[in-house]
């Protein structure tokens, strides 16, 4: 048996058979949740239990009563409204606790086709990989904007590089976890999930695998942007952040890099005139180059404390997650 099989506690064991949770982070869904729940599956072929968990991320509507209602098996509502990030990271908390060996996450818009969740979890069930996303073709959706296609292609490819594992779509939410990538898993930002944890997944030497998934229309409008200006500045600076926050030494070093090449432009009058023999003058060149030089260093100076502060944090993240282990094996039940 695979060291993954183990972990996972899949069918390869006569006296386990695993658990699957589908988790939906809502706000505000109490009109279009009844049809995205009504596609979900109750039974899965290599899962002895399969329950549905609702996070309700601080609902002004019934969001909430509605799920519960609709025999959701658990329901965990936020008292305010944290953003999508949070709600996903508090889903992925609780449903470990109520012992989920694999976490199916989709969305209460009912973009993702409930019927490819078996095809998602089975590389997870089967010990292939550690997390599976849904691959929705970003480049080649017809209700995708061109600039929108374009942009969630440049965060595949940042995610790419920041994670150093092969990334078509970093910003599907339609996702597998097993159990020890859930457990290890930590999100930093109050925005969005999807980046950043695909990130983490690289760097923690988990194995990501993407299957293909369809993409239903969506009627009503985005809960996370409110135009696609919204959207442009949005992902554009999730982007920037990430990759700041994962590879804060090579962003800050490129910026000293260009700091430090606009002073030795500065110079280069003083330098002619030096070669000619006439050092004389450009006095102005010559502060203009120090003070570029100074911010150089300064700016390479804070890449290098960044860089520190990041070993910190993953010290930081390895005490979390035994937390969580700690709480698991205790029976902590979730809390919001």
């Amino acid at each position: 048996m695979s060291a993954r099989h183990e972990r996972m506690g899949t069918q390869d064991s006569p006296t386990h058979m695993p658990k699957l949770i589908i988790q939906i982070p809502c706000l505000n869904e109490a009109d279009q949740l009844p049809a995205t729940l009504a596609e979900l599956p109750r039974h899965v072929d290599g899962f002895d239990t399969v329950e549905w968990l609702v996070i309700d991320d601080g609902s002004s509507d019934l969001t909430s009563q509605v799920a519960k209602d609709c025999g959701v098996d658990h329901v965990l509502r936020l008292p305010v409204h944290r953003g999508l990030a949070v709600a996903f990271q508090s889903g992925i908390d609780a449903a470990l606790k109520l012992g989920a060996d694999v976490i199916v996450n989709t969305d209460a818009d009912n973009q993702y086709a409930a019927g490819d969740i078996p095809a998602l979890a089975k590389p997870v069930l089967t010990g292939e990989a550690d997390v599976v996303v849904g691959d929705r073709g970003v480049l080649s959706v017809e209700e995708f904007s061109w600039l929108k296609r374009r942009l969630q292609h440049l965060g595949s490819r940042v995610v790419s590089r920041a994670s150093g594992i092969d990334v078509p779509d970093a910003t599907s939410g339609f996702r597998a976890y097993n159990r020890e990538a859930a457990t290890r898993l930590f999100v930093h930002s109050s925005f969005t999930y999807t980046l950043e944890s695909l990130i983490q997944a690289g760097r923690n030497g988990l194995a990501v695998a993407y299957v293909p998934v369809h993409r239903q229309a969506v009627e009503r409008p985005s809960r996370l942007f409110k135009s696609n200006s919204h959207y442009v500045r949005k992902s554009i600076g999730t982007i920037l952040r990430l990759y700041a926050f994962y590879r804060p030494l090579q962003v800050f070093a490129f910026m000293a890099g260009i700091l430090a090449l606009g002073g030795l432009l500065a110079w280069m009058p003083f330098i002619g005139s030096w070669i000619d023999g006439h050092p004389g003058g450009h006095v102005q060149s010559i502060v203009l180059g120090a003070v570029l030089w100074m911010a150089a260093l300064q700016m390479l100076a804070t890449g290098i404390v960044a860089d520190l502060i990041g070993k910190q944090r993953a010290v930081s993240e390895k005490t979390l997650e035994r937390v969580r282990r700690i709480e698991m094996h205790s029976g902590v039940p979730p809390l919001p």
